[in-house]
């Protein structure tokens, strides 16, 4: 619950960035001229998609008590028009009867739709995409600004072991799918907007389709590679008061100072802990995208915060809301891990001379291993020193 109220809470004040008048306060508006219909003020806010106060509609759905008698020429309505019932279907308020049960097959009507395709097709691919174009950019600029961060000395041309073949594997599974779903993840988000103008319809529906059936199905190998990174690491990645000190110096990355750190440095652990929780939350909001209505998260989180918080965040929520606020909070979790993850692939392939060997075949030059991990090579030489297993 922990997790997903902090994931929540980013996602609220994510949505209040994106649509800042959805915190302003709904002013009272006099409906006396229009018999308690709505006003000409109603459809201006609303076409300038501002909150509006619905109760005027929402309870104004006839009574039966009212209904005229069965003899008079409108008596067979009950006491509700047909502007009345279908006010009921629209704000939710009756309970129908359907030949197919399931969670949602009883929302007849659900009007939040609109607002989560624009936020989708809006803020969050702009926002997404631009963020992924400008760390890239960054990137670039910093190598021809930095350049290499090289091996002082050159290489010793002896190895040590750094990641045994285990390791090697959780971190390729975890890597390989998340690649897999992130190429996968962009195409059925932003295809249509980018991909089928350039290679059109009949070429983009078969890449979607298959898109849509690796995403869903590499799902599981990154769980199980998040599982199994997260046993093998946590406790090396535990913070200590050698993180400040390697912070402070910047990590050696703009200057050729190396601070002292053991397994994982603090960038490691940035890393580390931010693939695991933000990992954990796009798991959770995935999996129920992937089984659809069955596992609603965000009324009950909302519940939480408001009684926190004070917020009024809605706390009834039809199942397709719930199903829109996955997709939206799917997508922005998986943005920041993108973006972060392709530091990560910068820094430990072509940012640094030797960092790749570390994943590639396990074994990295012991110069390199003591300038940047030379708590750890002590650690390891005293253990063998012992004869025991490192």
């Amino acid at each position: 619950m922990k997790t997903r109220l902090l994931s929540v809470a980013v996602l609220a004040l994510a949505a209040l960035l994106y649509n800042p008048v959805w915190a302003q306060e709904t002013p009272t508006v006099d409906r006396s001229s229009t018999g308690g219909a709505q006003t000409l003020e109603d459809i201006m806010r609303r076409q300038e998609q501002l909150k509006i106060d619905e109760s005027f509609r929402s309870e104004n759905l006839g009574d039966p008590a009212n209904a005229a008698p069965v003899t008079d020429s409108l008596g067979t309505l009950g006491g509700r028009s047909d502007a009345d019932v279908w006010r009921s279907v629209r704000y939710n308020k009756i309970d129908p009867t359907v030949q197919s049960p399931g969670p949602a097959n009883g929302v007849m009507i659900q009007g939040e739709g609109i607002a989560w395709y624009k936020l989708r097709e809006g803020p969050v691919i702009t926002y997404g995409g631009s963020a992924l174009l400008a760390i890239i950019v960054l990137l670039v600029v910093f190598y021809f600004v930095r350049g290499k961060i090289m091996i002082e000395g050159g290489p010793a041309g002896t190895t040590i072991e750094r990641f045994k073949a285990v390791e090697r594997f959780g971190h390729w599974l975890l890597a390989g799918s998340f690649i897999a779903l992130g190429l996968t993840g962009l195409i059925t988000l932003m295809g249509r907007t980018f991909l089928i103008p350039v290679i059109g319809t009949e070429a983009f529906a078969p890449l979607a389709a298959g898109s849509k059936w690796i995403h869903n199905n590499v799902a599981w190998a990154f769980m199980l590679g998040l599982v199994m990174t997260f046993c093998m690491w946590v406790a090396h990645n535990i913070p200590n008061k050698l993180d400040w000190q390697w912070l402070k110096a910047g990590g050696g990355i703009f200057s050729k100072s190396h601070p002292s750190a053991k397994k994982f440095n603090a960038g490691q652990k940035i890393i580390f802990w931010t693939v695991m929780v933000l990992g954990f939350s796009v798991s959770l909001s995935g999996l129920s995208l992937l089984f659809p209505f069955q596992m609603p998260m965000f009324a009950e989180t909302f519940g939480v915060m408001n009684s926190i918080l004070g917020t009024s965040f809605p706390t009834e929520l039809a199942p397709h809301e719930e199903m829109q606020y996955a997709n939206i909070w799917h997508s922005i979790v998986a943005f920041v891990m993108m973006v972060a993850i392709i530091a990560h692939i910068y820094i430990g392939s072509v940012g640094m001379e030797g960092a790749f060997d570390a994943m590639g075949n396990g074994e990295v030059d012991i110069e390199w291993a003591r300038q940047h991990h030379d708590l750890w090579v002590a650690e390891v030489e005293a253990k063998q020193g012992k004869g025991e297993s490192s």
